[in-house]
């Protein structure tokens, strides 16, 4: 039994709905199906989503969200029409404008298109229609709540037939609507597949699987044919976003795999994804490769301390987060030395008082002899299980950077040698993963 969730792409017009009917109808697993909300039908369009946010802004300007929202309301009568269904959303598109108007949220607003969209879906397949506001839970404080969302799935969702239900949101105890963040209809996936504790997490979008590097920098890159959890979240937190990083959670629990597959070529095998351990003991084999994937960000700064005999200074690395948690900046990587550690963040939404604060406190509370701030820094992981069992893997990507003439500001490693962290100047970022890629792929 299987759970497929399908992307905006793909549910971007009455053509890519047939083709995503196609896939769901052939396969006798398919019994739950996970919707996005209709996105872009070519690159100058406007994904559904997006025109529920132009509602609320309507209405916030103009008082009424009518005339925005009639571009949602025509978008889906030519996905109607196109399927030549028997189908009438009048109704709910009046409730949608009365709520808007009457005051509703964006994120009550942004969820209806994956609202609208499932009940298109299941009219389709002939399927049964379940509301994620029925099923997926949150705290009031907005927190996810994994296990009563659990016993909820796996008990609205049991019985015949098939089912489909809308991703991205689901309801706080108050019953307002509460949507995950951009991309959160794969975690409603995951969620859905184990709550009915599936055999397999299909998750259907508009590429062939998940690519070894970002195709705007290296033309071609190759498919990715395996990659565990913990690969997956090494690449995912710099920015392969292929898959939303959050949606490992709820598979991870169960150990259900996920597999990538393209709507619009079903054929090709797509990327697995597996349960780490079940990897590590051999439950699952693939192509000897020393790395798995490289993936990297921009505009990171970085904090550098020196002070001398702070190897012996008992609470110094405690102190010196201590003072960054006051500031709520999150710390990104913490590589270190004997006299010095640097402290790697994001500086995007740090004003210069802010900044100017950070250092003059850590200037005050430690006492260093030196304290520099970089900013201009990308980070770039090498991710692998491969690495850990071959020699020299380390050198070789040092080596590539070095040919490339790109210099390296930061090394970072983990004792699991799972992944190398290196820190470059942004203006080397694309040079330097092409130069990574081609080192491992000649």
């Amino acid at each position: 039994m299987k759970v497929l969730k399908f992307g905006g792409t793909s549910m971007a017009n009455a053509a890519s709905i047939r083709k995503v009917a196609e896939i769901v109808e052939k396969d006798a697993r398919a019994k739950y199906v996970v919707v996005s909300a209709p996105g872009k039908r070519e690159s100058a369009d406007i994904k559904v989503t997006d025109l529920l946010y132009e509602c609320i802004e309507t209405r916030d300007r103009d008082g009424l969200c009518d005339a925005a929202l009639e571009k949602v309301v025509r978008r889906f009568d030519e996905i109607i029409r196109g399927l030549s269904l028997d189908l009438d959303l009048t109704p709910e598109f009046h409730v949608i404008r009365d709520k808007i108007n009457g005051g509703a949220g964006r994120d009550y607003a942004s969820s209806r298109g994956e609202f609208l969209s499932a009940i298109v879906m299941a009219k389709y397949l002939g399927a049964r229609f379940v509301d994620a506001g029925d099923v997926i839970r949150f705290d009031m404080d907005g927190n996810f709540d994994s296990e009563t969302t659990n016993r909820l799935v796996a008990k609205r969702l049991e019985g015949g037939g098939r089912v489909v239900v809308p991703g991205f949101y689901g309801k706080m105890p108050n019953g307002k609507v509460k949507t995950f963040s951009r991309g959160g209809s794969d975690i409603t996936g995951a969620i859905v597949a184990r709550g009915v504790n599936a055999e397999i997490y299909e998750n259907w979008t508009d590429v062939d699987g998940f690519l070894m590097v970002d195709p705007r920098i290296q033309s071609s890159p190759q498919i990715i044919e395996m990659l565990t959890y913990k690969e997956l979240r090494e690449l995912s937190y710099m920015g392969a976003n292929v898959l939303h990083p959050d949606s490992i959670f709820p598979v991870r629990k169960a150990d259900i795999p996920i597999n990538i597959r393209n709507t619009f070529n079903p054929t090709a095998p797509g990327t697995m994804i597996v349960p780490t351990k079940k990897y590590m003991s051999g439950a699952y084999t693939r192509t000897d490769r020393t790395i798995t994937g490289i993936a990297g960000k921009t505009d990171f700064a970085a904090i550098y301390v020196e002070k001398s005999m702070m190897n012996s200074e008992l609470g110094f690395a405690r102190r010196l987060l201590k003072i960054l948690e006051r500031h709520n900046i999150l710390l990104e990587h913490l590589p270190s030395g004997i006299d010095t550690m640097t402290v790697v963040i994001d500086p995007s939404g740090l004003c210069p008082e802010e900044l100017n604060a950070v250092l003059r406190e850590i200037k005050e509370e430690l006492s260093p002899n030196n304290v520099e701030y970089v900013d201009g820094i990308a980070l770039i992981a090498v991710v692998g299980h491969g690495m850990n069992r071959k020699k020299g893997t380390a050198s070789r990507v040092f080596a590539a950077l070095g040919d490339a003439d790109v210099n390296i500001r930061m090394i970072d490693q983990g004792s699991s040698e799972m992944n190398i962290i290196v820190g470059v100047e942004n203006g080397d970022y694309q040079k330097a993963i092409r130069a990574i890629y081609a080192q491992f792929n000649v």
